[in-house]
């Protein structure tokens, strides 16, 4: 049986999030302590109680969701033996995935977020960008949309979620000429995405750079499991590719149909998302209908999960 664990990214996020993980195992809820060392503020009450605002902010979202993420993963760990063969994360997800493959400690992690949140916060200024979901139109298609309204500001493919979904980033004016033109050529459907700024377009680049500065003070291992990555869809293991990958990542495509389509390709059929929400899943089952997609997000999912897994590792043995 082989297996991935995938870790969702922003947007996951909902007030309540990793609240009866936490009550229920120890080592979860010791996960949202040592955020709470790290960061110097109270993240386990902005999880559990809000306000839902401040956590929807992009420098608080993102050691939020990975935080969570962790406590999850840790208390599915006390429960299931399974180990992954690889694992992957949804743009952020993808440092959750970093500290399940021991390439980068918690602390570094929670730490390396916070920045990363903080530096796209202000990499752009509120009201100057936009991103948008374009349902129902193909790769080729979309790209082809946004080099037509590149006139209008910088504007391109940031999220290719799914076959059918992609979501666009860029400058306010030319995302809302992009999606003005999506529905007109048969989009199904294009949804305005309520956040505060427009992720792995090239607007991201200052943050990128000051990034860097950031993750080389942080010492990273090579990876106990193989972590496919969101720039190239490629399977890294050695330390030293790290680095350039995180970097380029904050400014570049996110190629999550790649990601599922490449394990796909290796054999995998049972994918676990770990953390908050089930938005990954939604989108596996529709890049690979036949993929056998499980959560965990609180006792229950957890202990239905678990379940699950064993008697697929029995049918499988």
């Amino acid at each position: 049986m082989l297996t991935a664990f995938v870790f969702p990214g922003q947007g996951s996020q909902y007030v309540g999030m990793g609240k009866e993980i936490s009550e229920a195992f120890p080592d979860a809820n010791e996960v949202f302590s040592i955020a709470g060392n790290v960061l110097k503020w109270d993240l386990r009450k902005l999880c559990f109680e809000g306000p839902a605002d401040q956590l929807n902010q992009t420098a608080f979202t993102q050691p939020a969701i990975l935080t969570a993420s962790m406590a999850i993963y840790r208390a599915f760990k006390k429960v299931s033996s399974i180990v992954p063969d690889w694992v992957a994360g949804h743009s952020l997800g993808e440092y959750s995935a970093l500290v399940a493959a021991e390439g980068i400690s918690l602390e570094s992690a929670i730490s390396l977020v916070a920045t990363r949140g903080k530096l796209m916060q202000e990499a752009v200024p509120e009201g100057r960008g936009a991103m948008a979901a374009i349902l129902g139109l193909d790769r080729l298609k979309v790209e082809l949309i946004c080099k037509e309204f590149l006139s209008n500001g910088i504007v391109a493919p940031a999220n290719y979620n799914s076959l059918e979904q992609i979501v666009v980033a860029g400058e306010k004016k030319a995302v809302e000429a992009v999606s003005k033109k999506a529905v007109e050529s048969g989009a199904k459907k294009v949804i305005p995405l309520a956040v505060s700024v427009p992720s792995h377009c090239i607007l991201m680049e200052p943050a990128a750079r000051e990034l860097e500065k950031e993750i080389e003070k942080v010492q990273f291992r090579d990876l106990k499991i193989g972590l496919i990555n969101n720039v190239e869809a490629k399977e890294l293991r050695k330390k030293e590719e790290i680095i350039p990958s995180l970097i380029r990542q904050i400014s570049s495509p996110l190629l999550w149909v790649d990601t599922i389509l490449y394990l796909k390709g290796q054999g995998v059929k049972t994918f676990i998302e770990v953390g908050p929400g089930r938005i990954l899943s939604g989108l596996i089952k529709r890049i690979d209908r036949n993929a056998e997609v499980l959560s965990v997000e609180d006792p229950e999912t957890l202990e239905k999960t678990s379940k699950r897994l064993d008697e697929i590792k029995k049918w499988s043995a």
